[in-house]
């Protein structure tokens, strides 16, 4: 049984190589955005959250896309695969332009009801600065997987389609 975590910084498409990768192998989709947060983008208690995230992360396969750094060693225990999105700032910023053009005022498919698209400085610094804070902290961590977890990490769009159209087979194959 396979379990799968995408991780990477916001709109680096997380979302979209997951749901890719639920389409081709069959391995049910959770989006943790879908699961954090409530109508009128409440977000759950921690504690309620982390449970909620064991749960999930119990299941027998999977394929989860989001951060959540507070959760991250949850799903990180389970992960038999962990991709990695690591694409360069500038190029996620611009995604998130795009993004919110397209779902402006409007709950994209990935996102809870009741929580149409939107845009704030709070936001867009935390993705400016992904890279600063939180790409070191995944590194140490994905250094202290066991060996029987895989690891795959991807830093350019020709990356992702590669990967997509061929090597994911071999490397998700060799991780079960």
């Amino acid at each position: 049984m396979q379990r799968i975590l995408v991780i990477g910084s916001p709109d680096a498409g997380k979302s979209t190589l997951a749901r890719s990768l639920s389409d081709q192998l069959g391995l049910p989709l959770i989006h943790l955005d879908r699961e954090h947060w409530s109508a009128g983008w409440i977000s759950l208690p921690n504690d309620v959250w982390a449970a909620r995230v064991a749960e999930l992360a119990a299941r027998p396969s999977w394929i989860i896309d989001g951060n959540y750094a507070n959760t991250l060693h949850i799903r990180l225990d389970r992960a038999t695969t962990v991709i990695w999105l690591d694409l360069p700032r500038w190029l996620c910023m611009a995604r998130i332009i795009k993004r919110v053009l397209a779902y402006r005022g409007r709950v994209r498919p990935d996102m809870a009801e009741e929580c149409p698209e939107r845009l704030n400085l709070e936001f867009l610094r935390y993705t400016w600065t992904f890279s600063k804070h939180s790409r070191p902290k995944n590194k140490a961590l994905l250094k202290k997987l066991r060996s029987d977890q895989k690891v795959v990490v991807l830093r350019t769009p020709r990356e992702v389609a590669d990967f997509l159209s061929r090597d994911y087979q071999c490397v998700l194959a060799a991780s079960a």
